[in-house]
């Protein structure tokens, strides 16, 4: 069976983990700070615009909030030159799955994703540790509950665009790990590209031994600086 989050409710709305001391999103503008830094980090509109259906990479499922912004603007999103909309394929690992209902609860302030939230919430079976596969509307999630090592190990295809999501890096420092970088890196694609709301130095220093090339960008809000990078 996998192991359940420790959580604690702030505001009886916000999920935090007392395991990792670190809340799943932040509590003021989660959903417009996964956009900026994972949507625009990554530049997904203008990939999918231009035709490309790049395979997202995610370590850290958390609430699914990145998938459903991700699966959202995929749904709006239109080739330029034939104007069909492109299929989704998201990637994603998770040790410490939220059952349905604190999935439902922590996906409960975010209206304007209700209806693809739903959707997730309906299919959600945390149940047993291993590769499960989630099919939806222009939509395809394969989620991996169990260690991110595992889940690199054992990757169904190769990532085009990474969203390095774990929580804090000062008290989750294994997910951030160089081995673990190193394993990014060898599930990626050629021309992979990755982004993450972190720029702590030793992460950016693992990321750059693993073979990426890391650059720094306006945090988003209050934020000083955020990272985005590309397979070297």
């Amino acid at each position: 069976m996998p192991k359940p989050p420790e959580l604690v409710w702030l505001d009886n709305l916000t999920p935090k983990s007392t395991r990792f001391d670190d809340t799943y999103y932040t509590r003021e503008s989660g959903i417009e700070e996964s956009r900026y830094v994972f949507l625009d980090g990554n530049s997904l509109p203008e990939r999918w615009q231009a035709g490309a259906e790049p395979v997202v990479g995610e370590l850290g499922f958390g609430t699914g909030l990145n998938f459903l912004i991700t699966w959202q603007a995929a749904l709006s999103a239109r080739n330029v030159t034939s104007g069909t909309a492109p299929h989704l394929t998201f990637i994603s690992v998770e040790k410490y799955p939220l059952d349905r209902d604190s999935l439902a609860k922590a996906l409960s302030p975010w209206q304007d994703i209700s209806p693809l939230a739903s959707e997730l919430i309906a299919s959600w079976q945390p149940d047993t540790e291993g590769w499960r596969q989630h099919d939806f509307q222009s939509a395809t999630l394969h989620l991996f509950i169990g260690e991110a090592s595992d889940a690199l190990a054992t990757m169904p295809m190769a990532v085009d665009a990474w969203f390095l999501d774990g929580f804090n890096p000062k008290t989750n420092p294994d997910l951030w790990s160089l081995e673990l970088m190193q394993a990014v890196h060898r599930a990626s694609s050629p021309k992979a590209t990755l982004a993450s709301y972190t720029a702590a130095g030793w992460v950016r220093r693992n990321l750059d031994a693993a073979g990426f090339a890391i650059a720094k960008r306006k945090g988003f809000g209050h934020k000083r600086d955020m990272i985005t990078g590309h397979k070297r």
